[in-house]
């Protein structure tokens, strides 16, 4: 491929497009991977014998693209280098340069300095964002209170202290 064909593309979905049937075949056959006789799905070209087998790494990403379509939403298909630089990743990640560059100093994110530059591995920070995010999950998680019509309101006053105080304990570690 030509360097300007691997730039950042977004592609609409149509209603002509067979997306069900696309879908509930890769589904049907990602499902099957665990059976003793593993499914095995083809690139077809115009002449005889003219094919190519996908790599099993390749169903869930056409699936999750092909489940996107189906709900009318677009898909977007970047291509990254597998090193960022700290604004790559701070772009990625949705933080400033120099937030990334503070990551890296406390050794939240791994870094790579070859030279006067530090280098992040995309791998690195796509899973600091999956921690954070579960993270931010367990947060909420813990600070939910039931409340109900029927509650006393100085008894769910007291729980909502108790949440923040241990939310503030945490923060402090």
């Amino acid at each position: 491929m030509a360097a300007a064909e691997l730039m950042e593309r977004t592609y609409l979905p149509s209603e002509a497009e067979g997306l069900a049937e696309v879908h509930n075949f890769l589904e049907a056959h990602e499902r099957a991977r665990g059976t003793a006789v593993a499914p095995r799905c083809l690139l077809v070209g115009e002449a005889e014998g003219d094919q190519v087998e996908l790599p099993a790494s390749m169903y869930p990403i056409l699936l999750q693209v092909v489940e996107a379509m189906r709900a009318g939403r677009a898909v977007t298909v970047a291509p990254h280098s597998t090193t960022l630089t700290t604004q790559q990743a701070a772009d990625l990640l949705g933080v400033s340069r120099p937030t990334v560059v503070r990551l890296i100093d406390t050794g939240q994110l791994a870094a790579e300095r070859p030279g006067t530059r530090r280098k992040v591995l995309l791998s690195d920070v796509l899973d600091y964002r999956e921690s954070r995010r579960q993270s931010q999950y367990d947060m909420l998680a813990a600070t939910a209170v039931d409340i109900d019509d029927e509650g006393d309101a100085a008894e769910v006053a007291a729980q909502l202290r108790a949440v923040r105080k241990a939310v503030a304990a945490r923060r402090r570690r």
